[in-house]
């Protein structure tokens, strides 16, 4: 009855999956601005930043989860303390991670990019815990607006 969305190379995440992407996007857009930002990472030496589920992620940057949900692939969860508001992916796989990027980048936003997981917020907000998590911050195309 429905078709499943071709992602390429990339797995192929299911509807709840995809669902879970665009929400993690959309969380935050107004806390993010409109940020022009050209896909890429940050220059000053990025740190390995290892593997790690929800709840550690959580424990490193000092939040309590909330808004949990779990869809096959990735675990996604909601934070906001003292150094803003942020969402939190982890995935189970690498191909998981890389569709679910590709899946989110054209709208937009900030990315803190590690070994298997994800957190979305504002630059600032990334930089900060860039320090506990390690990670490359990349920024999204901006959807629907041209930057010259």
């Amino acid at each position: 009855m429905g078709s499943t969305h071709h992602l390429g190379r990339a797995a192929r995440l299911p509807r709840a999956g995809l669902a879970l992407a665009a929400a993690a996007v959309l969380a935050l857009p107004l806390a993010a601005g409109c940020q022009a930002g050209k896909a890429g990472t940050s220059g000053d030496g990025d740190r390995a930043a290892a593997p790690a589920n929800l709840d550690e992620l959580a424990a490193r940057t000092g939040c309590s989860l909330v808004g949990r949900r779990k869809a096959e692939q990735l675990q996604q969860g909601n934070c906001r303390n003292s150094r803003g508001q942020y969402v939190l992916v982890s995935f189970d796989r690498d191909q998981d991670m890389t569709a679910w990027l590709d899946e989110a980048k054209p709208w937009g936003g900030t990315y803190l990019v590690g070994t298997r997981w994800v957190a979305v917020s504002t630059p600032a907000t990334l930089q900060s815990l860039r320090k506990d998590l390690g990670g490359r911050i990349q920024s999204g195309e901006m959807h629907g607006m041209s930057h010259s």
